[in-house]
């Protein structure tokens, strides 16, 4: 009887470490380098980072006129340089991913 309590033992052990084994093992990576951006996905991350800098001055100026931490007078000599950062980053990038779509339709 205890030989098949110690073999039913052994057999449980053998197939939760054939189980678990390929969860144990690290993978190998096939190249330990980061691929590195090309041109076009270059200039469309700098033109998406450039909104995202614009649109937050934009919300952080407005919210700080709404707060009062900034004058009328400040706000409307700020407002419009703000707004043309903004509206000319939102340009830049509609004229990237326009460049980028066209680009993939012509070779794809």
């Amino acid at each position: 009887m205890t030989l098949w309590v110690v073999l039913g033992t052994a057999l449980a052990a053998a197939v939760v470490v054939v189980v678990a084994l390929p969860f144990l093992r690290e993978p190998a990576p096939s190249s330990d380098s980061l691929d590195a951006l090309g041109d076009t996905d270059r200039r469309r991350l700098d033109a998406q980072e450039a909104r995202d800098r614009a649109l937050a001055a934009l919300r952080e100026l407005e919210a700080d006129h709404r707060a009062g931490r900034v004058s009328d007078d400040d706000y409307r000599s700020v407002i419009g340089a703000v707004r043309r950062d903004a509206a000319e980053a939102l340009r830049t990038l509609d004229a990237v991913e326009a460049g980028t779509r066209s680009g993939e339709t012509k070779t794809g």
